[in-house]
């Protein structure tokens, strides 16, 4: 292997000054993108949970008369009044927890990791290391 002459007239410590540049402009980039990654995630979180919300507003009277339409319903079964409504409130208080739950497992921390921004840091920290 011999040595290799370049055509560039630079010298070596305008060489390490444009890597160190390039390599600060690579990191103010890798900023920019987790910014915005992360804010794209807040955003789709605050979507969720104003979803969430507005869900449960809109459903809270159509899950009352649906409650005291099965109350009705045992009623008419013959069960007692305090047994039926309480029977309807059961159902009604487990469909709200599986609500809750579903909801909560969309703002989980998983969720809002800025997964592509981590994997181009990594790249970036590989391609240094080269």
């Amino acid at each position: 292997m011999g040595f290799v002459m370049s055509d560039d007239p630079r010298s070596i410590p305008e060489l390490v000054g444009d890597a160190v540049t390039q390599l600060s402009a690579l990191v103010r980039n890798e900023l920019a993108l987790a910014r915005a990654e992360i804010t794209a995630k807040a955003s789709a979180a605050a979507i969720g949970l104003a979803m969430i919300v507005g869900g449960a507003v809109v459903a809270i009277p159509a899950l009352v008369l649906l409650l005291f339409s099965v109350a009705a319903g045992l009623m008419f079964l013959g069960l007692g009044p305090g047994l039926a409504y309480l029977a309807a409130a059961i159902l009604g208080a487990a469909a709200s927890g599986i609500l809750v739950v579903v909801g909560l497992g969309r703002l989980k921390p998983d969720a809002l990791t800025p997964d592509r921004t981590i994997a181009e840091i990594r790249r970036d920290i590989a391609a240094v290391k080269e």
